[in-house]
């Protein structure tokens, strides 16, 4: 219909039966609105549509005939706007006391929410200023999130990170093309973007839904069947964003696609998240709570699209509040996660430190093994120098066979793990005591400064075991055959420091036992 139809047929026009929405409609929609002018008014007033989203309003402005015509909606460049702001505005001067009418013939291909509004110039500021600062600090928020769980994937590589960001950008993307904020500041008058952009930012929200949920409940499992459903849902979006980037679905297509495929990932989620939050576990709690208060913002907007309920606050800011509230309590998820990650790696370290412990531990008394002291005398070996000697000894107890044979294996074993105990009281925290195997010691000692320093503490080793040993309700006494070389004087290798107090060792033995030898070479050679 033209104005003049429109006009010639007013005694046609119905009051709306829901405020401010009209629902999703194929056709134009003409609306008609009187307006008496305060007799105390300056004349200046906003005409003002609250839903950027709105393709072409044709406004038409009479007072018994036309008085000014102009065009709305986002179809009409910046540049060529009324006034440019966010929303679809025309400013008018209209006489105090005067009776006006306004005809707006409204087409879009979206919802037609319709909150229209006049307000004085100074009104209209105060509501904008108060607009922007409310789109600001969720936009704020939303862009904190994205670059915090980047930064993090970057830094961890962890793929939930960079799958939240997926999901938070696509969401953040389909509430600035709502509010009208990404036609503002990010794309402009783009007829692609503006047209494309809501179904864009939809199915990136939904790929990175299928993704991040099923990673937050199955992690790395490759063999999991769900993750693999998952991830086929989340091809299946960016398969159908390719398409309808190409034109290849409409915007009706891929709406009602969306509808459907916009819960799918919590629906197929929520046995394991239902699972997990029974056992007492909080990812799954948390989940089940952010699903809820999307699906209130998802309803509450749905109902404002369609029709059924009334433009306010809380209904048409529903989704937008809902998917801020999603962006925390998701971010939650992703610190859960992560604990759980970390403590698995913990437990993990903990696994391979106890494997390494027992690869170099004697299981007995706790000393390093053969394998251990090799690694500490390799290490020592490199501090060692003329002016800081390093002694190693092998000994052997005299008399232990004699005491195992009596008493008991376990008698036996009570006296090896009380001579590492004397062994220890008698030297720094910095020596190091090895059990070789059987009733054989090894110690190594660092920082002499001379070779006598070195043999005064083998014999004070060897009258460490001058007195007897109580195991239980028994006494038992043993003694040592120790023999020992010097590092670097005797030898610069560890296996040859080792051959060569083994050899002194020996050479104690053979002569009555219960001795301290050193070997600086002779001996090896004689035990060879």
């Amino acid at each position: 219909m033209t104005a003049e139809e429109t006009l010639a047929r007013l005694d046609e026009f119905q009051k709306p039966t829901k405020d401010a929405t009209l629902g999703v409609r194929k056709d134009a929609v003409w609306l008609h609105i009187p307006l008496a002018v305060d007799p105390a008014s300056d004349g200046r007033w906003v005409l003002e549509i609250n839903h950027p989203d709105l393709n072409r309003i044709d406004v038409l402005l009479q007072n018994g005939k036309v008085l000014q015509r102009s065009v709305l909606g986002t179809e009409v460049p910046r540049a060529q706007r009324p006034l440019p702001g966010r929303t679809p505005a025309q400013a008018f001067q209209l006489e105090a006391g005067q009776n006006y009418e306004f005809l707006l013939r409204v087409q879009t291909r979206g919802a037609m929410i319709l909150p229209i509004t006049f307000n004085t110039p100074t009104g209209i500021l105060g509501r904008a200023v108060n607009e922007q600062m409310l789109q600001g600090v969720l936009t704020g928020l939303a862009l904190c999130l994205i670059f915090y769980s980047m930064a993090q994937w970057y830094s961890l590589r962890e793929p939930m990170f960079i799958q939240y960001a997926l999901l938070t950008s696509g969401s953040l993307l389909y509430s600035l093309h709502f509010f009208g904020v990404g036609q503002q500041y990010l794309w402009g008058h783009s007829p692609w973007l503006t047209s494309h952009a809501v179904g864009l930012a939809s199915l990136m929200a939904i790929t990175g839904s299928f993704l991040f949920m099923s990673q937050a409940l199955e992690g790395h499992n490759p063999q999991s069947r769900f993750l693999r459903r998952m991830r086929w849902g989340a091809l299946f979006s960016v398969g159908l964003g390719v398409a309808f980037a190409l034109d290849l679905i409409s915007l009706k297509g891929l709406a009602a696609i969306v509808s459907i495929m916009g819960p799918l990932p919590a629906l197929l989620c929520l046995p394991g998240a239902w699972r997990r939050a029974r056992a007492g576990g909080s990812i799954g709690t948390t989940l089940l709570i952010a699903w809820f208060v999307y699906g209130l913002g998802s309803a509450a907007i749905i109902g404002v699209i369609n029709g059924a309920l009334p433009v306010n606050f809380w209904t048409l800011y529903s989704f937008q509040i809902s998917a801020t509230l999603d962006m925390l309590l998701f971010m939650r998820v992703l610190g859960l996660r992560t604990k759980e990650l970390h403590t698995k790696a913990q437990h993990a370290n903990q696994q391979l430190d106890a494997m390494h412990s027992l690869a170099h531990t004697d299981p007995l008394t706790g000393l390093p093994n053969r394998r251990g002291m090799q690694i500490e005398l390799s290490s020592a070996l490199a501090r060692a120098t003329h002016e800081n000697l390093l002694a190693v000894y092998v000994m052997d107890l005299d008399g232990f066979k004699p005491v195992n044979d009596q008493h008991g294996h376990d008698v036996g074993d009570e006296l090896l793990v009380a001579v590492a105990r004397r062994l220890q009281c008698h030297l720094r925290q910095s020596d190091v005591i090895a059990r070789l195997g059987g009733d054989e010691f090894v110690v190594m000692t660092g920082e002499l400064q001379s070779t006598t320093q070195a043999h005064e503490l083998g014999l004070k080793l060897l009258e460490a075991f001058s007195s007897p040993f109580a195991l239980g309700g028994i006494q038992v006494q043993v003694g040592l055959t120790i023999g020992y070389a010097i590092a670097p004087i005797d030898s610069q290798d560890g296996a040859g420091l080792i051959k060569l107090a083994d050899a002194a060792m020996y050479s104690g033995k053979q002569s009555g036992k219960f001795c301290v030898r050193r070997n600086t070479g002779d001996l090896a050679l004689s035990s060879a």
